[in-house]
Parts: structure tokens; C-alpha cells; sequence
């Protein structure tokens, strides 16, 4: 069969008492559990209805004990040179038949059922994530919080829960972490105990291990959607009005310079997907990120991601550096995936001369707030320029500040639309064309709001909207969505 290493039978049949050891004779394997009760995880609060179920029951110690038996035999009894010539469907296969096998062999009983998860849990860990395989298939999944091997918590609709999955041991989560990176070209290990990194679809991973992570290495995936959102998806969420979605449309498409602005999970990059939608398939755009995640859809993109240093510490290319670097590549519009320090100062820069459009996100937890955390990230790069020029560069080049907030109920909101007006005196001027206001709660918890115009009649970026013949659409959707008058 294929696979195996030249010998007898040994290599399999040889190590039995280290799975009779854990449990009587004549007890099942897997199947009952009696010896190991499961403990369901406690309620995240007493006075609140329970949270959702977890992803899969809890699993005895027993459990493992038979599946690292398995597993080590079929270490042994496996060419890995030979499988990893395979695909992935190929791959699986052979593994079954091997593991089916092993089993036979042992004399190990289970139900049918059973035998079927143990050998997908077999074939995630040779040649998938593991225990993360289905959480990574489900689609309703925003989140996976791994803390160490015995915790996984996942976010679902704006809430988080712990689900029953657990790894084998630190070692098997530390082997993921290595192999998730390993595909970008990263490393994470005892001298490089950061990482970021990204899966195949996009989706965003960070990992941290010891002796950094006390507990264990740490691994959060933020997971990108199979299907790409889309401004009117976020309209039918409730995280922005149709009359709010056609002003954003505008602003993407009259090349206003653009900050994006929230807290962790608010949507951010998200957004920043919905308003390239609106670009023109003609223009040349280069982007910029710590780990590659937009999803432009137009035919004319250039994507560029950071590079850690190496294991001597050098070959280290910065955001900003890449930043610069864009300047030279013919850039028409400029898209950096998060600003977190001096490249805020080339952005600006590059806003300021002929690449209108540009966009970036940033954290931050209101529109004035964004800008004087612009502010700090330049001046903490080290360019010793007066606070008032480095605001005035500001006014120059930034149009428009879009805030995106994570409600306390778990929804997702565009909260303001914040225009950037000019000075007065040291102060930076900001005007709201369009807001989200909290009225109360529904008796379910859920926040009742509104979004509503602030009365603006013509925005700083009318003629902008004039010159590309948008005026009448954005006039009509600041009309509609003014709010009525009180009665």
C-alpha cells in the first residue's frame, strides 16, 4: 500500500499496551466515555441566558490518548516525501486507508460515526490547521481566539463564546502557528516570537509564543468572508442607510483623499473594500499592508506587504519604506491597508501631491481623535516640523474621515462622515455631514439608532462631486436623509 516503509508489520503492530493502558479491557475507545464525564463550559453570565452552543462537545482525555496511538503509528507507517507529491483529495485518501488499517491492526472498537471524525481529525492535522479546520469552514465566524491548547474562543454576530475544541498539546498549536506563516515566508519561534501573517483567502493571523505567551502560544485569525461584502450588504446590516451608502459611493468615486477610522473589529477594513468598489478600472492602484488582506477587485492593482527581519535582524522592509517606494511606481491612488506610525507622514505626503483618492485606515475612536492620533504617529517619527505645519499638511491632504464603531450589543455601525474644513488659528476645523445617533434599546439588548444628515447643504467636496458630475445624486442623498423636523 502506498506509503509504507519497507519491513513488516512491526511499525504498526508494535506499540500496543500504549493504547490499552489508559482503560479497561473491553471498553470502548472513543465511543462512550464513561470513565471521562464531559463538564460543559460555565455561562458567560448568571443573570443572561446561556450562551450559544459550543462548536463541538468536549472530548475526554481518552480521546487524545487514542488519537496521539494513531497518529504516532501512522507517522511511522507514512512516506511524507512521497505525500506531499499528492493533492490534497489524493492525500486524504491514503491517509484513511492507512488509518483504517491501524486501526484493524490494534483492534481498537468505535462506531462508525466516530472512526469518520477521528480520521478528519487525523487528516486536518497532517495536511490542514487541525482542530481549526472547521471553525475555518464556517462562514458565520468573524474571529478564532486560540489561547494555548485547552482554549479556543470564536466570535459570532459581535459576541464571543468558547467553543469545546482544544489541541493535543502546546506543541501541536505551536506546529500550526509554524506552518501558517511558513506559507507568507515568516517565522515564529523563541527568537521570533511575533508574527504577522495571512491564510490563502486573505484572512488575517497573529501569533505570539513563548516566552513571550506565558500559557502557550496565542493565535488569532481574523477571518475574511468567502463572499466579498459589499455597500449594499452593509444597507441591508444596518451599519449605514441608503442614502449614506450613495455619499460614500461619491466619495469613492470623486477621489476624495480618505481615513478610515475605528476600534478593533469596527469594520475598518471592511470599509475600506466597499469604497474601492467605486474606483474606475483605469486607474493604477498600489497597496500597502503588514499582511496582505484587501480584496480589490479591479483589473490594475499592485500589492505590496512589509518584510520582517531575517534571523540576523536585517532585511527589514517598513511600511514606510514601502510607502516611498510607492511614489515611484506610478502610483493614481495609494491605498495603505493600517497607518500605524511615520509612513502617516508619506501618505499625507502623497495625498498632497497629484495621487487624490488615496486611502487608510487607522485606529481611533472618533474623527478628532483620528486626527491628532495622525499628528502623534508623524511627530513620533522623528521629523521635527512646528504642530501647526504638520496640521496644515493635514487639512491639505486629508478630505474626508470616515468613523466605523463596534456597538456595545455587538452590531457594527458607520457612526460619522466627517469632513476636514481647514484652520482657525491651531485648531483643526471638522465638520459632520453625516451622523448615527443612539436613541435607547430594544428589550432584547439591541441598540436602537438613526442615521441622519446634519443639514449640510453643500459639503467642502461639492465641487470635487461637480467636476465628475456626481452634484445632483449627492444633493438628492443629503436631502433624503436630513432629519424631519420635530412635531
Amino acid at each position: 500500500m502506498f506509503g509504507k516503509r519497507s519491513g513488516n508489520d512491526g511499525d504498526v503492530r508494535a506499540p500496543k499496551p500504549a493504547y490499552q493502558a489508559p482503560e479497561p479491557a473491553g471498553s470502548p475507545a472513543v465511543a462512550r466515555e464513561p470513565a471521562a464525564p464531559v463538564m460543559p463550559s460555565p455561562p458567560l453570565a448568571p443573570a443572561k441566558p446561556p450562551p450559544a452552543p459550543v462548536v463541538e462537545a468536549r472530548r475526554s482525555d481518552n480521546y487524545y490518548q487514542v488519537k496521539a496511538t494513531i497518529f504516532g503509528a501512522l507517522i511511522e507507517a507514512i512516506d511524507l516525501a512521497q505525500l506531499a507529491k499528492l493533492d490534497s483529495e489524493s492525500a486524504r485518501e491514503e491517509i484513511r486507508d492507512i488509518v483504517n488499517e491501524i486501526i484493524a491492526i490494534k483492534n481498537i472498537v468505535m462506531s462508525i460515526a466516530e472512526q469518520e471524525e477521528l480520521l478528519d481529525d487525523i487528516c486536518n492535522d497532517v495536511l490542514g490547521y487541525g482542530p481549526l479546520e472547521p471553525l475555518l469552514s464556517r462562514d458565520d465566524i468573524a474571529d478564532i481566539m486560540v489561547n494555548g491548547a485547552g482554549t479556543v474562543f470564536i466570535e459570532v454576530a459581535g459576541k464571543i463564546q468558547r467553543t469545546g475544541i482544544r489541541f493535543r498539546d502546546n506543541q501541536q498549536l505551536l506546529n500550526i502557528c509554524q506552518r501558517i506563516v511558513s506559507q507568507v515566508g515568516r517565522r515564529v519561534d523563541e527568537s521570533s516570537p511575533i508574527c504577522d501573517a495571512r491564510l490563502a483567502d486573505g484572512s488575517r493571523v497573529n501569533a505570539i509564543v513563548p516566552p513571550l505567551a506565558i500559557d502557550g502560544p496565542a493565535l488569532t485569525i481574523r477571518k475574511f468572508k468567502k463572499d466579498k461584502l459589499t455597500l449594499d450588504q452593509l444597507v441591508k446590516f444596518g451599519a449605514i442607510t441608503p442614502d449614506g451608502a450613495a455619499i460614500l459611493q461619491i466619495i469613492g468615486r470623486v477621489r476624495c483623499n480618505v481615513l478610515i477610522s475605528g476600534g478593533t473589529g469596527s469594520g475598518k477594513t471592511t470599509l475600506l473594500n466597499c469604497l474601492t468598489n467605486y474606483i474606475e478600472h483605469d486607474e493604477r492602484i498600489i497597496t500597502c499592508e503588514d499582511a496582505a488582506e484587501l480584496q480589490l477587485q479591479q483589473p490594475h492593482v499592485v500589492r505590496l506587504e512589509t518584510r520582517p527581519p531575517n534571523i540576523e535582524g536585517e532585511g527589514q522592509v517598513t511600511m514606510r519604506e514601502l510607502v516611498r517606494n510607492c511614489l515611484r511606481m506610478r502610483p493614481e491612488r495609494i491605498i495603505v491597508g493600517e497607518v500605524r506610525g511615520p509612513e502617516a507622514f508619506d501618505l499625507l505626503q502623497a495625498m498632497n501631491t497629484g495621487h487624490d483618492g488615496s486611502m487608510g485606515t487607522l485606529h481611533a475612536n472618533n474623527p478628532r481623535e483620528a486626527l491628532s492620533r495622525c499628528e502623534s504617529m508623524i511627530t513620533m517619527g522623528g521629523f521635527a516640523l512646528p504642530s501647526r505645519t504638520i496640521r496644515e499638511m493635514m487639512c491639505a491632504s486629508i478630505d474626508v474621515i470616515i468613523q466605523a464603531a463596534r456597538l456595545r450589543d455587538g452590531s457594527r455601525r458607520i457612526t460619522h462622515i466627517t469632513e476636514v474644513m481647514g484652520m482657525e488659528g491651531e485648531t483643526i476645523i471638522t465638520q459632520d455631514v453625516f451622523v448615527y445617533d443612539i436613541v435607547g434599546e430594544d428589550a432584547n439588548g439591541k441598540i436602537i439608532g438613526k442615521h441622519r444628515s446634519t443639514g449640510i447643504g453643500r459639503p467642502r467636496f461639492w465641487e470635487r462631486a461637480r467636476y465628475f458630475g456626481e452634484e445632483k445624486r449627492l444633493a438628492a442623498a443629503i436631502d433624503a436623509s436630513e432629519a424631519p423636523p420635530p412635531a
